[in-house]
Parts: C-alpha cells; sequence; structure tokens
C-alpha cells in the first residue's frame, strides 16, 4: 500500500506526515512500510478494533521496537504476561517473545510504529 497524505519536497529529501493518508473506515489492519532495509524495517500500522486470532502468537525472527502514536492496545506474551499501552508508550520485544495483540480502540484508530531490527 503507498503511504497517503501530503508529501513535500525538500531537495533530494520527501517529508511525509506519519498522520496524514489514515482511512476513515477500514475491515482489516493496514500495513505500510516506511523504510526497509537488510537489518531495519520501520511500519507504520493502523489499527481500528482489530486483534491477533486467538490462535496466533507472533514469533518474529527481528527484534521489534513499538510506540502507540495514537490510540491504545493491549498485547499479551506466551509466558502469561500482558502489557496495556497508551498513545506515547512503547516496548522493546526481543526476537522469539510470542506475543499477540488482544484487542485496539474500535471508536477510533490506532496508529503504531514498528521497527523491526536484528
Amino acid at each position: 500500500m503507498l503511504f497517503c497524505g501530503r508529501t513535500i519536497r525538500v531537495g533530494e529529501k520527501i517529508v511525509k506526515n506519519i498522520f496524514e493518508g489514515i482511512p476513515d473506515t477500514q475491515e482489516q489492519e493496514i500495513f505500510q512500510r516506511l523504510v526497509n532495509t537488510e537489518h531495519t524495517k520501520i511500519e507504520r500500522i493502523i489499527s481500528r478494533g482489530q486483534k491477533s486470532p486467538e490462535s496466533g502468537w507472533y514469533d518474529q525472527e527481528e527484534n521489534e521496537w513499538v510506540i502507540v502514536l495514537k490510540g491504545e492496545a493491549k498485547l499479551s506474551f506466551h509466558d502469561k504476561t500482558s502489557v496495556h499501552l497508551r498513545t506515547g508508550d512503547f516496548i522493546d520485544i526481543p526476537s522469539h517473545k510470542k506475543h499477540r495483540v488482544d484487542w485496539t480502540t474500535r471508536d477510533t484508530e490506532t496508529i503504531w510504529l514498528a521497527v523491526h531490527y536484528r
């Protein structure tokens, strides 16, 4: 999916806004890759009431640093711990730390910035 919204060109650089181009409604979670290199991937994730399947756990090869820029969510971990993330909260999840999203706010979007790194 392409990053929508305002784009400003400053010389050879392009400036975009993380809060623009967000749909008013959505049926599925939206993952937008902003940076993709050999060792780092940065994504904007837009959720509105989505959660992980009950039987599903993320078990990722990379570490994941994630911040909630807007909204709220609850993450659960395979070791039975959980964390409630609000706007501005971030967490660093080590590789292979099994986790899932229990819920995200339904009445407004939850905007995440996720950095996957090795």
